[in-house]
């Protein structure tokens, strides 16, 4: 039972810092590219003074809106690894949210945050 192992909970652990110290780093990147400086036109605020093509404005405001996702994405993931950190501090990580059953050590190794068992998993994918 993972829960009960100390070296199997440090990898995890480790696993989870990590991957969370990587996230943060590419979120940081991406949320870097996208903000502005008031001191210092964006392409969006120069598409307002300068004639462009409607087509130009659009294809800039994909390119944010993707950019937000992005982002959002990873924040999702790293309150995933948050609460996987949490849970191992309290004893219940790699017990399944929803049945309770023990999370195989497998899959706790190849997604560190699992949440749920495969079973219960493919349950709330397919909602």
């Amino acid at each position: 039972m993972p829960a009960n192992d100390p070296d199997f909970l440090d990898g995890a652990r480790r696993r989870l810092t990590d991957e969370r110290d990587r996230l943060t780093r590419l979120r940081d990147g991406v949320s870097e590219e996208t903000s502005t400086d008031e001191t210092e036109p964006t392409d969006m605020q120069e598409l307002s003074v300068v004639d462009q093509h409607p087509a130009d404005v659009g294809s800039e405001v994909f390119e944010r809106q993707k950019d937000i996702a992005i982002v959002q994405g990873f924040e999702t993931e790293l309150a995933d690894i948050e609460t996987a950190l949490g849970r191992i501090e309290d004893g219940t990580y790699g017990t399944c949210e929803t049945c309770g059953k023990t999370i195989p050590k497998e899959r706790l190794e190849a997604k560190p945050a699992a949440r749920f068992c495969v079973e219960d998993q493919a349950r709330a994918e397919a909602v």
